[in-house]
């Protein structure tokens, strides 16, 4: 089974949700890939309130997706959730690129960057399709 990981800041909307996404995606298409997410800083923000964002949990579920880590809280991204991943993905490329040179600078040249904002930036609304539409691709080129 390969594996990909999939970061934001705070583990707690964006990578949560392309995780879910993608997993439910990879096996309806009976993918050997499993998705988990991490966050790229060392701690949420504390703004973030429960175990997944509102907006991600409602989306994936009004799509017919029951989120399998709803009940898993946040968890920051450490040196060994880079061991043996086949695949990085980091949600925001000025975000996230900064804090994982920094926190990670073993691994920095390993991550994909996407380009998702962030709540404070793009509504929900907006940013999920913009997810969806990239991990459906990354689906269908894992195919």
């Amino acid at each position: 089974m390969k594996r990909v990981l999939f970061l934001c800041t705070g583990n707690y909307y964006r990578s949560r949700y392309a995780e879910e996404l993608f997993n439910h995606l990879a096996c309806g298409e009976n993918l050997p890939w499993r998705a988990f997410s991490r966050g790229a800083a060392e701690r949420g923000s504390p703004d973030n309130v429960g175990a997944m964002s509102v907006f991600a949990d409602d989306r994936l579920r009004t799509n017919g997706i029951v989120p399998e880590g709803a009940t898993r809280y946040p968890q920051p991204c450490s040196l060994a959730d880079f061991d043996g991943v086949d695949l990085v993905i980091a949600l925001k490329e000025a975000e996230h690129r900064p804090l994982i040179e920094r926190r990670f600078p073993e691994v920095a040249d390993k991550v994909t960057y996407w380009h998702v904002h962030d709540i404070d930036v793009v509504h929900p609304a907006d940013a999920l399709p913009m997810i969806d539409e990239l991990v459906r691709e990354l689906v269908s080129s894992l195919r």
